[in-house]
């Protein structure tokens, strides 16, 4: 075994997942480059590699690596590369050339033993020399971590996550309970956790791995939009993912209902196995449902037809029939539900709503499920609008871990009238905290389109509550003349009604370019978003024209149309910064969303200095203003207002979103819609998805591709089957 030893001068390539890296080295003043997986490793580090030399047919000389050691930096040079590699937080290029001219070869001993003495450096402060420290012992910890947990395959970036988590208690919490890792670490699942347990000697067969793998299967159902699985499904699924018999996991899962760490239920014929929250939530939903739709609410003493007929003179509005049966029902009933398609007129409706409301001196309070939804419904009523979230006001408990809403059944919604949109959006978990917080004798207006796709969450909450008849229902359905004058929404009836939509109609908002082949596809795309739409729409790209597709892989997936967009639309520059995170280059200008809900994130807000808060949402979207390379944060404006740092950890929460799927696109509008329109999975290709996209597009939507995929799409009518048991609990309870 040949043996080199020298400091990581760079890091051509290095893959997070596994580890494999491509390294240059140097060793008085002599390169070479090593290939292989490093647990960690990083630019400015002194190794002693193992290996072989081998011949590379295009690369040439490399040195194959088999192990290696970290050699503590021992010169000025070496100690300079390693401290301004970007490693540790507070220190970049600069401050590590001033650290080293003042302590020499002492500069790691002081950082470690001795920080306070960094405030000798011009620039460091108390506070700076603090954090400096913290983060170079938090990388020593870190060091050991990966090479703990290298032994049992979990890459390098899962052990930051892991130990973002557990801290110094990282080993001793894996030891104790390697099955935690699924449950707590986002993005490591069972099978992970279940390689580690293996490894360590956990029985394949006890009790404690068949327990985890059952909740596992369960909560990927749950992952898919189902509320419940059938008990025969479980097991299967449970069994051919553990490798034993059925038998084990039929008696596992009477053990944990026992033990009440999931229900066990019959459903009509179906024997359907729940996890507790879920099955909370839906038997919440139900009774709140049938408890608003039976009780009363204060009467309100006026003739309804003269106040609907003065409110339209005074607003130069003419409501149809529906509309005017719905402004009359929200008087008259508990609940009620409004649904409709583009231009039929919900937007109207609920401003009549409103006024009447209003004008009876009721208290109304409006709420959506997303940011954007809830602005979109503020711009549309001229009324304060909040996210559900907002409105429910989250908190943490006194741990500082657990989220809770502080609105409940306990401390409700202080309103006479609550109306909530993009109902279609909302999962069986936040209704239930939604209706938990709303007191008996408020009126309560739901208003959703229920042709759109489902919620991401789990359940069908819109479709369910529609079908069930329990509730009353009012469904607009009268395409306005202004509306009906779009072919955006003339085509979307159609689409929603099984019928070919009518392309390239002249002078007007809807347009078909034909393409035959991906690339071409692609390339349209690109000239469309750079060029052609800024210059007929007055419009830049970042303004207001948004690329959506049904998939994330492929040449016309998201992930490639993100890359192209950005290549094109914000192309690197020597002075603009830029961060590489895994696949994703991140850079100062570009577009991003938010992927998960982070009600922690603080943000401060740039038109209102004296305004912040916390909480940045699944789907928010903004622009980087600002990369620190030497700090180690990314900076992103939200809605134009909220300043956000995300510490380069938390990058796996941000996404670039020149291109969204149409499933993140819910609840929002956008002035122009762009989308390709090609072969794809059977699932993705469908009508509801297609009349969801164009129902996004507010002025222009131009779709790019081939004609027969329009036409797949809308035979298509495939909806994918959700397990939820609300419908069927709704008319169960109706009935007693």
């Amino acid at each position: 075994m040949d043996e080199i030893i020298g400091v990581v001068l760079e890091i051509v390539f290095r893959n997070d997942q596994n580890g494999y890296t491509v390294l240059e080295l140097e060793e008085a003043g002599e390169m070479f480059t090593v290939v292989g997986c490093f647990s960690y490793i990083n630019v400015g580090e002194r190794i002693k590699a193992y290996g072989k030399w081998i011949q590379h047919p295009d690369y040439g000389k490399q040195f194959k690596l088999e192990n290696y050691s970290i050699v503590a930096p021992s010169t000025l040079s070496s100690i300079e590369k390693y401290l301004a590699s970007g490693l540790i937080a507070g220190i970049g290029q600069h401050t590590a050339k001033k650290l080293v001219e003042k302590f020499g070869l002492d500069t790691l001993d002081i950082i470690q033993y001795n920080p306070d003495r960094l405030t000798e450096v011009e620039g460091i402060g108390g506070k700076k020399a603090q954090k400096i420290a913290e983060a170079f012992q938090e990388q020593k910890e870190l060091k050991d971590i990966m090479l703990f947990l290298e032994q049992y395959g979990i890459g390098p970036s899962y052990a930051v996550r892991i130990y973002k988590a557990y801290g110094q208690a990282t080993i001793a919490e894996i030891k104790e309970n390697p099955y935690k890792l699924a449950d707590d670490i986002f993005g490591i699942g069972f099978k992970m956790s279940d390689r580690v347990a293996l490894t360590m000697g956990i029985s394949h067969s006890s009790e404690y791995r068949l327990s985890s793998g059952t909740k596992f299967v369960l909560n990927d159902f749950h992952a898919n939009g189902h509320t419940y699985v059938p008990e025969g499904e479980l097991v299967s699924a449970a069994s051919s993912l553990l490798g034993v018999g059925e038998g084990l996991i039929a008696d596992i899962i009477v053990k944990m209902f026992i033990e009440k760490k999931l229900v066990v239920e019959q459903l009509g014929d179906i024997r359907a196995v729940y996890s507790v929250p879920f099955f909370k939530a839906e038997a919440g939903v139900t009774r709140r449902l049938i408890q608003f739709a039976r009780g009363t609410v204060p009467e309100i003493n006026i003739d309804i037809d003269k106040e609907i007929t003065k409110l339209e003179q005074e607003e130069g509005i003419g409501l149809a029939e529906n509309q005017r049966l719905a402004v009359k029902e929200s008087i008259q009933q508990g609940i009620l539900v409004i649904t409709g398609g583009p231009g039929t007129g919900k937007t109207t409706t609920i401003r009549t709503i409103i006024r009447l409301f209003e004008k009876n001196d009721l208290n109304i309070m409006l709420a959506a499920p997303t940011g954007r939804a809830a602005k979109r419904m503020q711009e549309a009523t001229g009324r304060d609008a909040k996210t559900i979230h907002r409105l429910l006001e989250y908190g943490f408990g006194d741990d500082d871990e657990e989220m809770f809403f502080q609105k409940n059944e306990d401390s409700p919604l202080e309103c006479d009238a609550i109306i909530v949109d993009e109902l279609s959006m909302i999962d069986i978990l936040l209704m239930n905290n939604l209706l938990k917080a709303i007191a008996d004798g408020t009126r309560v207006i739901l208003v959703g389109d229920v042709d759109q796709l489902p919620s991401v969450g789990p359940g069908n909450v819109l479709r369910d509550i529609i079908e069930s008849g329990v509730v009353p229902v009012v469904r607009l359905n009268e395409i306005f003349r202004q509306a009906g004058e779009s072919m955006i929404v003339v085509n979307a009836h159609k689409i929603n009604k099984g019928e070919l939509p009518l392309l390239n109609a002249k002078d007007k908002d809807f347009f078909f370019i034909r393409q035959e082949e991906q690339q071409g596809i692609v390339g349209t795309i690109i000239n469309l978003c750079s060029e052609r739409l800024p210059n007929f729409s007055g419009l830049n790209f970042f303004d207001g024209i948004q690329v959506l597709s049904p998939m994330k892989k492929g040449d016309c997936g998201v992930i490639n149309l993100n890359n192209r967009l950005q290549a094109v639309l914000n192309p690197p520059e020597h002075k603009k910064a830029e961060k590489q995170y895994r696949d994703v280059t991140f850079r100062v200008g570009d577009k991003v969303m938010q992927t998960k809900n982070n009600y922690k994130m603080k943000w401060q807000s740039i038109l209102n200095l004296e305004k912040e808060g916390e909480g940045i949402f699944n789907g928010d979207m903004g622009m980087i203003i600002n990369i620190d390379n030497e700090e180690l944060f990314i900076e992103v404006v939200f809605d134009n207002d909220k300043l956000v740092r995300y510490d380069f950890a938390l990058l796996d929460e941000l996404e670039l979103a020149y291109a969204l799927t149409v499933h993140k696109s819910q609840g929002s509008e956008f002035p122009i819609l762009v989308m390709p329109i090609t072969f794809g999975p059977p699932m993705l290709l469908t009508r509801n998805l297609l009349y969801t996209a164009l129902t996004r597009a507010k002025q222009l939507v131009v779709l790019v591709g081939k004609e027969k995929y329009i036409s797949q799409m809308i035979n298509n009518n495939f909806i994918t089957k959700r397990y939820s048991g609300l419908k069927g609990r709704l008319l169960k309870f109706a009935e007693l």
